[in-house]
């Protein structure tokens, strides 16, 4: 199982040599940079997992940073931890709107960033540690990247696998169409929503197994979920 793969994005090299450091030490494959430049052409090079982003670091800032990953249909979708020194309200507020997914607020013990980083990917990403998501009859392994039904494998093509593997993430959750684009296409896309309606019909098909039911419910001016049958 490969390891997570952290961006680390701190601009105090005593701080950022210790999280780097124990977040090795936890199995974690940890890139560090100071520069929010150097940040955003890493994460185009090679997208991370999770993103541990300073608010206040040299080139682009941190919370510019935050922005253009979640304008990036690659990153869009990345969890986000923001650091910073920054107490005000206001401030933690303006992060979170931004896009990030958890706060941090200097001085804090690298063990409750362990604990934080541990609890979004769960929270976020639940599949990241390899993970077997289940939702009902079905069943989805990350790793192998094999879709299952009643212990039938499925062909399903790489939209529709990321659809599906969006909704077993959030079983019963009803999604939009604007946030079934924004979180299988990523936000900024152009694909129109009509688009979606395509997908979900080429989904259905595929995870349709003899006289199976259909999981997916589609909720009448909402949008869709996918059930547990």
């Amino acid at each position: 199982m490969a390891a997570p793969k952290l961006l680390l994005v701190e601009d105090d090299p005593a701080l950022a040599e210790l999280l780097e450091y124990r977040f090795q030490s936890e199995g974690y494959n940890v890139r560090t940079t100071a520069d929010g430049d150097e940040a955003l052409m890493f994460a185009d090079e090679d997208v991370p997992d999770l993103v541990i982003l300073d608010w206040m670091i040299e080139g682009t800032s941190g919370i510019e940073v935050c922005r253009r990953l979640r304008r990036d249909k690659a990153t869009a979708h990345v969890p986000i931890i923001m650091l910073t020194a920054r107490e005000a309200e206001d401030d933690r507020v303006r992060g979170l709107e931004t896009g990030a997914d958890d706060y941090l607020t200097k001085p804090f013990s690298p063990r409750e960033l362990l604990a934080r980083v541990s609890a979004v990917l769960r929270r976020v990403r639940p599949a990241l540690a390899g993970e077997m998501l289940e939702v009902g009859d079905l069943k989805l392994d990350p790793v192998a990247h094999r879709v299952e039904r009643r212990g039938q494998q499925l062909a399903v093509g790489p939209t529709e696998y990321r659809l599906l593997k969006f909704f077993m993430e959030s079983p019963g959750r009803v999604f939009s169409r604007g946030q079934l684009l924004d979180g299988v296409w990523g936000t900024g896309s152009e694909i129109e929503e009509r688009t979606v309606d395509v997908h979900i019909r080429r989904l259905r098909k595929a995870i349709t197994v003899g006289n199976s039911a259909d999981p997916i419910r589609t909720v009448r001016s909402a949008g869709y979920a996918l059930e547990a049958l």
